[in-house]
């Protein structure tokens, strides 16, 4: 897989917010999330999962949708969908 294209728009002493554009199959990498964070999705996100341990689940979130998590997610996010797809991070520092 090939990693999708990751925008820092903001970088501050309170907030990163960074744009994610995937194509079909593109992929964000394993990571681990350093901070608790928002997701707003900019178009319909069909996402594969994959969390440590090997479980995958995928979700279809509608555009528009906004959710959040607490810092320590690891995970790799994928394009599984057939169209580009494309949300935006928000880091709360």
């Amino acid at each position: 897989m090939t990693n999708c294209t990751a925008t820092t728009l903001i970088d501050d002493d309170r907030t990163r917010v960074t744009r994610f554009d995937f194509l079909p199959g593109q992929d964000t990498g394993w990571h681990t999330h350093g901070m608790d964070y928002v997701i707003t999705t900019v178009t319909d996100c069909h996402m594969r999962l994959e969390a440590p341990g090997g479980e995958i689940s995928e979700v279809t979130i509608p555009a528009g949708t906004a959710y959040r998590r607490n810092e320590g997610v690891e995970h790799n996010v994928i394009n599984a969908g057939n169209a580009p797809m494309s949300f935006v991070e928000v880091e709360l520092k």
